[in-house]
């Protein structure tokens, strides 16, 4: 009984604030507490954003390397075959299944496309695939690129003959 008192006292005394009203400070508004009288503040130094690293890895393309076509081979059969297909055409074996058809990376649009297009694509997502922002790292993004761009290569070698 005592217990179930005690616990009925904080509860009604938490009721009495207002969590929605909390004293806060707007953007340009002076603040006695902070230096020169301003509420914002310029970072410490040193202070990185949270997606810098992701920028400059976005910024930061890769060498061309055998390295690399091995690596993006090896992710791009993980994480894109299965809609792509092996051969980057669009006929993984979830298409075989009712899922839509990607485009083949074959088509005049996606060739002309600058590698930074599949990167970006891999990051943000685009139509109905989604983003592998938390699954693909930045470099691997770019290996996977890489490793499109010899899809490419290979596949129009292909067709002419």
């Amino acid at each position: 009984m005592r217990w179930t008192a005690c616990m009925l006292v904080l509860i009604l005394t938490a009721c009495g604030q207002n969590m929605v009203q909390q004293p806060r400070y707007d953007v340009y508004e002076s603040a006695e507490f902070f230096p020169h009288d301003m509420a914002m503040q310029a970072p410490p130094p040193g202070t990185v954003a949270r997606d810098t690293p992701h920028r400059l890895a976005a910024a930061e393309r890769p060498q061309i390397t055998r390295a690399l076509l091995e690596r993006g081979r090896e992710r791009f059969e993980i994480y894109c075959s299965v809609c792509h297909g092996e051969d980057g055409r669009g006929h993984g074996p979830v298409v075989e299944r009712g899922f839509p058809q990607p485009p083949s990376y074959l088509e005049p649009r996606l060739v002309a496309a600058p590698a930074s297009h599949f990167y970006q694509v891999i990051t943000n997502g685009y139509g109905v695939m989604y983003s592998y922002a938390d699954r693909v790292p930045p470099s691997d993004r770019w290996a996977i690129a890489a490793y499109i761009r010899a899809l490419q290569n290979a596949g129009s070698t292909a067709d002419d003959r």
